[in-house]
């Protein structure tokens, strides 16, 4: 693979983290496109134990935008290496009810070879507030 297509890839994963949560929770396009331009068709989400596809993802999406106000990214470390990518990141959000929600993940990637995730295995830890 070429140091081109691993910046591209690098970039693309890094949008991954801190764009599609944006624009899936607090975003109003159809929420098929936006997985669609992250995702494959065939995507597997595993999180904490449990298997999410396409539709179980996007019908993730509704609960998250009648409730969430706000959200915030911060990347701890990423890596990127051929069709792999790892992540370690926070995840905080405020919901409408002005209730702070903190979660900690780790996330493990794989790349199709258009460059889209087809496969995530993530585990999460929310962190408790007070």
């Amino acid at each position: 693979m070429s140091a081109g297509a691993d910046t591209e890839r690098e970039k693309r994963f890094h949008d991954f983290l801190t764009r599609l949560p944006h624009e899936l929770g607090l975003g109003r396009e159809d929420p098929a496109e936006i997985l669609d331009r992250y995702y494959t068709c065939d995507i597997e989400y595993h999180n904490d134990g449990i298997r999410l596809d396409r539709d179980r993802l996007i019908a993730h999406v509704g609960p998250a935008r009648r409730n969430g106000r706000g959200l915030e990214i911060e990347v701890h470390d990423a890596m990127v290496r051929g069709d792999r990518a790892a992540a370690r990141y926070t995840l905080r959000a405020v919901m409408r009810t002005g209730k702070r929600v903190e979660m900690e993940i780790h996330l493990f990637a794989r790349f199709a070879s258009d460059g889209r995730i087809r496969r995530v295995d993530s585990i999460t830890r929310t962190v408790p507030q007070g």
